[in-house]
């Protein structure tokens, strides 16, 4: 039989309570040390040949290839939800690739296109490219391939090339991903010599051979290219940390404005000791297969989709992001507004 029960004792219990702030909604709003915003977003594109027609990608449900005419409706509606700036993949038809990549050279080719029919329309809208020659090239590299090995020097020369003709077109944001040692001060001299010295470098400074790009290399039609082989000789080891800050001061020193990590959520501390190093502009690539395992699982019921996404993306903000490539960047745009709208 219980005995009587103990008067409450005060001092049984901390003084210093953190569920406090956590009590109320508006509580934690305003104790909250990094929030996510649309200024944070940037969307990435996939725009193919063909006219008026989205293309779902199979592995990236909720995720389409888009004619450049629909492609021009998508730059209005980044506009419209205030999302600073889109990044432009394309798919390449398989008639275009050859093993030299000669077609990301042709100033007439999707890419420059792209680019013309979003900075025709004189938006308030980043433009961000690649530069690198796998959607382009039939082996599926990023560079020039001689006796099976990636050559450096011979392909920095054609990513110049590649460079200077987004920047004609309209680009306002060179992204090389190619990870060639030496292109980002190649490509900057370039650059303002060809009087485009307000062109922007985002450099994919630590860009790991990872197995999370699979679905975008579905997405751009370069999966069956790179069958026999991978991108390990040039991408980085996915065991190395202390080898990306070397990266990225490398890029630094040669002009880059700003710097990516990629993959994203794997990655984590790779961000945080970038920005905690450097202090520039830091970015992370949320890419297709984390996108992908998101989507799915939240498809099936496993996941609250909403709230796994809207934490996905502030985990970045938290390591030091400050800003994040995302294909969940227009949904999160309207999450936001309505949001924002409802306080």
């Amino acid at each position: 039989m219980s005995g009587p029960r103990l008067p409450y004792q005060p001092g049984h219990y901390p003084t210093t309570r953190l569920r406090r702030n956590r009590r109320d909604d508006w509580s934690r709003r305003l104790m909250a040390e990094n929030k996510l915003g649309v200024d944070d977003l940037i969307w990435p594109i996939f725009v193919h040949e063909e006219k008026e027609q989205r293309i779902p990608v199979a592995s990236m449900p909720g995720v389409d290839r888009l004619s450049i005419d629909i492609l021009a409706e998508a730059a209005r509606e980044a506009v419209s939800f205030g999302i600073p700036a889109v990044a432009i993949f394309p798919v390449i038809n398989s008639q275009r690739k050859n093993e030299e990549g000669t077609e990301a050279i042709n100033p007439k080719n999707l890419v420059c296109r792209a680019i013309r029919e979003i900075a025709e329309q004189n938006l308030n809208l980043g433009i961000v490219c690649d530069v690198a020659l796998d959607p382009f090239t039939s082996h599926g590299h990023d560079g020039l391939v001689r006796d099976g090995y990636v050559v450096n020097d011979e392909t920095v020369e054609v990513l110049i090339q590649q460079a200077l003709i987004q920047a004609a077109a309209g680009c306002t944001i060179i992204a090389p991903s190619d990870m060639m040692d030496g292109r980002v001060g190649a490509i900057r001299k370039a650059l303002d010599q060809a009087g485009h010295e307000r062109v922007r470098i985002l450099s994919y400074a630590a860009k790991y051979a990872s197995a999370f790009y699979d679905p975008f290399r579905e997405a751009i039609g370069s999966t069956t290219n790179l069958e026999q082989g991978d991108k390990r000789t040039y991408q980085m080891d996915v065991a190395n940390s202390d080898e990306a800050l070397r990266e990225v001061a490398l890029d630094i020193n040669e002009g880059a404005d700003m710097v990516m990590v990629k993959p994203g959520l794997p990655y984590l501390d790779i961000i945080f000791r970038i920005k905690e190093t450097f202090g520039l502009p830091t970015y992370a690539y949320q890419v297709s297969g984390e996108y992908a395992m998101i989507a799915c699982a939240s498809n099936q019921g496993w996941l609250n989709g909403k709230r796994a996404i809207l934490e996905s993306l502030k985990s970045f903000k938290r390591a030091g992001a400050d800003g994040i490539l995302t294909y969940f960047a227009p949904q999160v745009a309207r999450w936001l507004r309505e949001e924002a709208e409802e306080l």
